[in-house]
């Protein structure tokens, strides 16, 4: 609870985004985003909005077309949640759960006992492509399958 008040009794709420005492800058508040003077003009910041969301629509439908495709699919469509989340409150609620995730994920992978086991199939799986690599080899020397004729 922070009084910013001289009045007894009065409390007053401190913004998301003011420096902590110890100098570090906590995470910015929810909301839009925008320049203050299109915020102080409803329909100009109406505008706005509808400017954004088909901005941030058209980058998330690219990202999903290139999901099948070779492309970094899940990076654009992570950008375009990113240009929602400078306006939307849902897109930043979004957007702050997935970097949680990630987060989580990350130091699961970096964890020892799952990066040993990570290694341990990965190197097991080296083995059995290798085997069935070599017995193609031996059965059939290095033609091509498409070229293979009844032996």
């Amino acid at each position: 609870m922070n009084t910013g008040s001289d009045e007894p009794g009065e409390v007053v709420a401190v913004a998301a985004d003011e420096t902590k005492t110890d100098g570090v800058k906590s995470e910015q508040g929810l909301g839009s985003r925008a320049p203050e003077f299109i915020k102080a003009r409803r329909l100009l910041h109406l505008s706005w909005q509808v400017c954004v969301f088909i901005i941030g629509l058209a980058v998330v439908v690219v990202g999903i077309i290139m999901l099948p495709l070779p492309g970094p699919g899940w990076v654009v469509i992570f950008g375009g949640m990113a240009i929602w989340a400078t306006e939307f409150v849902w897109a930043q609620l979004v957007l702050r759960w997935t970097k949680r995730k990630v987060t989580e994920a990350a130091s699961r992978a970096l964890d020892p006992k799952v990066r040993r086991r990570n290694i341990i199939l990965t190197t097991i799986g080296l083995v059995i492509v290798g085997v069935i690599v070599g017995i193609y080899l031996v059965k059939f020397g290095s033609v091509m399958p498409w070229k293979i004729k009844d032996q």
